[in-house]
């Protein structure tokens, strides 16, 4: 049967990755299966089974975060244009990616220093207790790792830059020094990842809190 219908492609994609789970005797646990789900669809790439790693309660945090309205900050214009806008207007939310920004790339230039490092400056400034999402940048990783330990939290981290420098070591940082704080965070371990794998999993987390916001 050939699918033409975007929804149609989706759900058949969505039962295509439950038949391949089913095979290998996968049970996801509820709160992050739909997390994980999206991922593979974005990416047809069944190693993020053993690469994403969630800590505590993280999605459902993140969920009831974007019920409240919590904004969503992420390091590339790519992430922020994959993004849900219609499922983050149902939420009274929104999104946004200050790396354009003519002051950011103005105070990144004068110190010498990436555009994500003080675009999370900002975002701190500007988005406090926001959802950070990394699809990139592995500086904006150990900038906000830094920014926690000045006491900044926010309301959730996905850590997924892809890459193959500081981004190992930043995303295993992430991991420990949220841990150790009670941050909420989602992290692909390894060097896979990228602003699509942001966009799903934001994606995710939206449908999920807009249809816990509908019942």
């Amino acid at each position: 049967m050939e699918y033409r219908k975007p929804a149609d492609i989706e759900r058949r994609s969505m039962e295509i990755i439950g038949e391949e789970l089913s095979r290998r005797g996968i049970a996801l646990p509820e709160d992050i299966a739909p997390v994980m789900k999206r991922v593979i669809h974005t990416t047809a790439d069944f190693e993020y089974l053993d690469t994403l790693t969630f800590t505590r309660d993280a999605v459902d945090l993140g969920v009831r975060a974007l019920q409240d309205g919590t904004p969503i900050v992420t390091d590339t214009k790519m992430a922020l244009a994959g993004i849900s806008k219609p499922g983050l207007g149902k939420l009274g939310s929104r999104a946004m990616c200050y790396m354009a920004d003519d002051d950011v790339a103005e105070e990144a230039k004068k110190r010498e220093t990436t555009r994500a490092a003080v675009s999370v400056e900002k975002a701190v400034m500007e988005a406090p207790g926001c959802i950070y999402a990394v699809g990139n940048a592995p500086t904006a990783l150990l900038e906000l790792i830094r920014q926690m330990e000045r006491g900044f939290r926010p309301a959730l981290i996905i850590g997924v830059p892809v890459g193959f420098v500081n981004v190992v070591e930043a995303k295993e940082a992430t991991l420990s020094v949220c841990r150790e704080l009670n941050v909420p965070a989602i992290v692909a371990r390894g060097r896979k990842g990228g602003s699509t794998v942001a966009a799903a999993i934001c994606n995710a987390l939206i449908y999920r809190a807009a249809d816990r916001k509908e019942r």
